[in-house]
């Protein structure tokens, strides 16, 4: 058994700060790699978690980045690249949860969210492609299981991880044979937060597997992406406890 599978590589995560992103980053660095992670207003969330994975050996970075401008992802990049001088993984974390009737949905609404979970994936493979080239890496993307769903009250965060979706198997297609392209679609994931207490019973409940994900299980579906076959590429990979299947 490798215990380190990703030692000597390293890895961005967009949105690693906190939540979701920030036990990918954890469980990065766990098997190894060096990591960097975007923020925009997390900068204390970003400190805390840089200061984890600096704690685990591994060298660690926080970047400010707009994943919605070309610009502040290209100087992210950038600065990754200048800190670890490699590029082996990108995890396109970073998004936006919006509840919204569809038929009053604002414009503003609409583009808020597909700017940063649609629009900021492409831009920041783009500017990683030529680094995961270079190191015949991966892409693994954060998309959802309201992908694979229709949900009448956040069409739009549907619609723009349906896109994510798709947009993860054209990758794979254009980008290969030196760089796979992923994706993970979590169901209900439990962060524990209070103002979830209530949906997290509901759909504990409907879940054929009677309880909700944690951020570390989805956390360990990126690492299979991550270190796994290189055989494998343009898949959306449910982690749901079966939800999907209701």
């Amino acid at each position: 058994m490798i215990t380190h599978p990703l030692s000597g590589k390293s890895a961005l995560v967009t949105g690693g700060a906190r939540r979701i992103g920030r036990a990918i980053a954890l469980a990065l660095a766990h098997a190894g790699a060096d990591v960097a992670i975007t923020m925009r207003t997390s900068g204390a969330e970003a400190a805390n978690t840089v200061r984890e994975i600096a704690a685990l050996g591994r060298n660690a970075l926080a970047v400010e980045c707009d994943v919605r401008s070309e610009a502040s992802a290209r100087d992210a990049l950038a600065e990754t690249i200048a800190g670890f001088g490699r590029l082996d993984l990108l995890i396109n974390s970073a998004a936006v949860f919006s509840t919204a009737p569809l038929d009053s949905l604002s414009l503003e609404e609409w583009d808020t969210v597909f700017d940063t979970n649609t629009r900021g994936p492409f831009l920041m493979a783009r500017e990683a492609l030529p680094y995961l080239r270079a190191a015949e890496g991966r892409i693994v993307n954060i998309g959802s299981l309201g992908g694979m769903k229709a949900w009448a009250t956040h069409g739009h965060y549907s619609s723009s991880k349906a896109a994510l979706h798709t947009l993860t198997q054209a990758m794979a297609r254009a980008f290969a044979p030196q760089v796979t392209v992923n994706c993970v679609a979590p169901g209900w994931i439990d962060l524990g937060e209070e103002s979830d207490a209530a949906p997290a019973k509901k759909f504990a409940l409907r879940t054929p597997l009677q309880r909700n994900g944690t951020a570390e299980e989805v956390a360990q579906a990126v690492l299979f992406f991550a270190t796994g076959p290189r055989f494998i590429t343009g898949q959306i990979l449910a982690v749901d406890g079966g939800l999907g299947l209701i």
